[in-house]
């Protein structure tokens, strides 16, 4: 029998509750799950791939069917390579809804036999995003609510290296 490899592709800059919220459910679907962060030239970013990959394996180090991984194009180039029978994204409010199911229908125009699987967070990480996570830490805010404490680290010492010799 195939094994039931799903790709969970995003930016994750950096990892939130709600994304390992998402990893979560996953494994507890598919057999494998590979947290795929995507080199994004448009976005910028406040963590480089590298370090974001670093951040989702201190995160998920708990799940042994978690892989994290990066790749370069579209997704369904990577989830061909990789076999997979799935992607799974998150969900979290309608206008998520909106820009997901474009996604979904131009993916299964691209590879018929990839399935989307759209997954809701837990109502207590619904509102977490990356960029309001970046957003508060930037403004020294309480983040402890939204990342794992590993990832609170690495924004703090980003933080402090982005305003090294500002007044």
């Amino acid at each position: 029998m195939r094994e039931r490899l799903a790709i969970y592709p995003g930016s994750f800059d950096p990892p939130t509750y709600g994304h390992l919220d998402l990893v979560e459910r996953a494994v507890r679907i598919f057999d494998r799950v590979i947290v795929a962060v995507a080199y994004n030239r448009e976005k910028g970013g406040l963590f480089n791939v590298e370090e974001r990959v670093g951040m989702l394996r201190e995160i998920t180090g708990h799940l042994p069917n978690v892989e994290i991984d990066a790749f370069v194009g579209l997704t369904v180039d990577y989830a061909r390579r990789q076999d997979a029978i799935a992607l799974v994204r998150g969900l979290r409010v309608v206008s998520d809804f909106e820009l997901e199911l474009t996604m979904a229908i131009t993916n299964q125009k691209l590879m018929p036999e990839l399935d989307t699987v759209c997954l809701m967070p837990s109502e207590r990480h619904l509102l977490v995003s990356s960029r309001l996570v970046r957003e508060i830490a930037e403004f020294g805010g309480d983040i402890s609510e939204f990342v794992p404490v590993q990832v609170q680290a690495h924004l703090r010492k980003k933080i402090a290296e982005n305003h090294q010799g500002e007044v």
